[in-house]
C-alpha cells in the first residue's frame, strides 16, 4: 500500500532536537497542518470545530532510513536498558509512523491549528481523526515500564533579558520544552553547549544538576 500525505506540519521547532518525547508534554508549543489539494477544501474538515482533540497519524521523515531493529532503548530507562519495538514509541519503527494526540485550537479551511504535538517542522501527516472519549480513554491502564520509573523535570532558568526578546509566550514555550531534557540520556556533560532551534532563534543552554541554564539567543 502506498499512503501519501494529506498535510505538512509547521512548527517553530526546525529540527527534531528538542521535539517533545511525546504529544502533550508541552502544551503551549503551537503550529499549523497546511492540508495539500484537495484536502484543502473546507468540506474535508467540517464538523471537526466540535472535538477539542485530534489524532495525527504522521511519519518520522527526519531519521535515517537504516532498518529498524527489534529492540530499542527508551530514555524513559535511562537509555540503557532495551525493550521490544513493539513495546516502545521509539522513532525507529518497521515503518517509521507517529501517532500524535493534539489539542485542536483553530479549524480553517486548509489549515488545522493545533497545540501539544510532537512534530517537527515539515513532517507529513498521513491522517487526522478525531479524539473520542469513550474509546480513546481507558483510565487505570497499565502501562508497563512507564509506570515503573520516574521523570524527574528539569529546572529552566531563563535570564529576564532571553526572556524579554523572546516574547511571553515563546518563553514559556521554551520552559516546558527543556524541562523535558531533550538530551540523548547518556549525556551529563555540564560543561556541553547545546542549540536548540525555535522560531527565529537558535537558543544555546547548558545542563547541571538537575538545572537548565539558558545562555544566548542567536538569530538564525
Amino acid at each position: 500500500m502506498n499512503i501519501e500525505p494529506v498535510a505538512f506540519y509547521h512548527s517553530p521547532l526546525k529540527g527534531k532536537f528538542g521535539v517533545p518525547r511525546q504529544s502533550g508534554l508541552a502544551p503551549t508549543l503551537c503550529g499549523e497542518l497546511h492540508f495539500v489539494h484537495p484536502y484543502d477544501a473546507e468540506e474535508a474538515v467540517r464538523g471537526l470545530e466540535g472535538f477539542d482533540y485530534c489524532w495525527l497519524i504522521w511519519g518520522f521523515s527526519m531519521n535515517p532510513e537504516s532498518g529498524a531493529s527489534l529492540t530499542v532503548r527508551p530514555p524513559r530507562l535511562g537509555g540503557n536498558e532495551r525493550v521490544g519495538v513493539f513495546a516502545s514509541r521509539s522513532p525507529f519503527r518497521p515503518n517509521g509512523l507517529g501517532l500524535s494526540c493534539v489539542k485542536i485550537e483553530k479549524v480553517s479551511s486548509g489549515i488545522l491549528k493545533v497545540s501539544g504535538a510532537d512534530l517537527a517542522d515539515g513532517t507529513p501527516v498521513y491522517d487526522v481523526k478525531p479524539y473520542i472519549a469513550y474509546a480513546d480513554s481507558k483510565p487505570g491502564a497499565r502501562c508497563g515500564f512507564v509506570d515503573c520509573t520516574d521523570w524527574e523535570k528539569l529546572e529552566v532558568n531563563i535570564p529576564d533579558e532571553l526572556s524579554e526578546q523572546l516574547g511571553e509566550v515563546l518563553s514559556g514555550t521554551l520552559a516546558e520544552l527543556l524541562a523535558q531534557d531533550p538530551r540523548p540520556r547518556y549525556h551529563d556533560d555540564q560543561e556541553r553547549v547545546y542549540g536548540l532551534i525555535l522560531g527565529d532563534y537558535d537558543v544555546k543552554f547548558t545542563v547541571s544538576a538537575g538545572k537548565v541554564f539558558v545562555r544566548s539567543l542567536e538569530k538564525c
